[in-house]
C-alpha cells in the first residue's frame, strides 16, 4: 500500500515572517542552529551513540535509549533520518543513515520500491512526516516495532519495521494496512 501524502509545509518551512521566537533572533538563525543540531544528533546515531535530548521550551523532557536496544536504535534511524530528508541538503545524511542501519538486502528492495512508486521507501510517502513515534511489538527472533508517522489533517502511516537481534540492522520496512486518521 502507498501513502502519497501531499500534506503542505512538511518540508522544512519553520515560519518564515517575522522576528523567529519573540526573543529577538531571526527565523533564519533559529533554521540554521536547528539544522546543526539535527546534523550533529544525526552524526552521533549514524556513530551508534545513544542520544539524551532536552525541549528548550516549556517543562524539561527526557529522551532516552541505549545502542544495545533495538527499539532505541530504530527510533534513533526514523529521528535522524527524517531529520536529514527534512533537511536542506541532508540527502547526504540520509543515505549514509540508510547504509547504516539497513541490511544492503533491503536498501536494494528499497530501491527498486522507490523507482516503481516514485516515493521514499523508508517513509513510505512523497514527503516529510511532522511527527512520529515507535512502539515495540516484540517477536522472538528478530525486534519487530511499529513505526507510526503523523502528516497533520491527512492522518498518519503505520509501519512494521523489523531489525535483527544480533547485527542491530533493519531488514524489512512495510505497511501495516492501517493507514488514515
Amino acid at each position: 500500500m502507498t501513502s502519497k501524502n501531499s500534506t503542505a509545509g512538511t518540508t522544512g518551512t519553520h515560519g518564515t515572517t517575522g522576528g523567529g521566537d519573540g526573543t529577538g533572533r531571526s527565523t533564519a538563525r533559529l533554521r540554521t542552529a536547528r539544522r546543526r543540531t539535527a546534523v550533529a544528533a544525526g552524526l552521533a546515531l549514524a556513530l551508534g551513540l545513544g542520544v539524551t535530548a532536552q525541549a528548550s521550551a516549556g517543562s524539561p523532557r527526557s529522551v532516552s535509549g541505549k545502542p544495545s536496544d533495538n527499539i532505541t536504535r530504530i527510533a534513533d534511524f526514523y529521528g535522524a533520518y527524517i531529520d536529514a530528508v527534512n533537511d536542506e541538503g541532508g540527502g547526504k545524511l540520509a543515505d549514509e543513515l540508510r547504509k547504516h542501519y539497513l541490511t544492503p538486502a533491503l536498501q536494494k528492495e528499497l530501491a527498486a520500491w522507490e523507482d516503481e512508486n516514485h516515493a521514499n521507501g523508508v517513509l513510505r510517502a512523497q514527503n516529510v512526516p511532522l511527527a512520529w513515534k515507535v512502539t515495540d511489538s516484540g517477536t522472538a527472533d528478530h525486534t519487530e516495532a511499529v513505526v507510526t508517522l503523523t502528516w497533520g489533517s491527512s492522518g498518519t502511516t503505520k509501519l512494521v519495521v523489523d531489525m535483527t537481534r544480533t547485527t542491530h540492522k533493519i531488514f524489512h520496512i512495510g505497511t501495516t494496512g492501517a493507514q488514515g486518521s
